[in-house]
């Protein structure tokens, strides 16, 4: 089992940054993903960004140029630097990691982000 604890959400104003951390439990060996993913009222999660244990990174469009993911393994730590913030990335933020190989996931429990215009 793996916990995973989000932190660094709040409110801020359009086009400012912010940094989100998660932190997993336990050190992971095996080759996984990790993931930001959100969903604002009313609407479904979405894919943010996906950093794999050998580096390689993917993007949802409208965040691209703008968001950064990054991971620390000996730390067991992944981040979403998310710059030049709109309205639209107003949601709840959740760290997802994954197990591709054995299809087993595990969910943080969501941080806030609210930008104001």
């Amino acid at each position: 089992q793996v916990q995973l604890v989000e932190s660094g959400g709040g409110l801020v104003q359009a086009g400012e940054s912010m940094r989100l951390s998660c932190a997993a439990s336990r050190n992971i060996f095996v080759f996984n993903v990790m993931g930001w993913f959100r969903q604002a009222p009313g609407k479904q999660r979405e894919l943010v960004a996906t950093i794999a244990s050998g580096g390689g990174t993917t993007y949802e469009d409208s965040v691209k140029g703008r968001f950064t993911i990054s991971r620390d393994s000996a730390k067991n730590m992944v981040y979403l630097q998310m710059n030049s913030l709109q309205s639209e990335d107003t949601a709840v933020y959740y760290c997802k990691l994954e197990f591709p190989k054995i299809k087993i996931e595990y969910w943080g429990q969501g941080t806030q982000v609210t930008v104001s215009s």
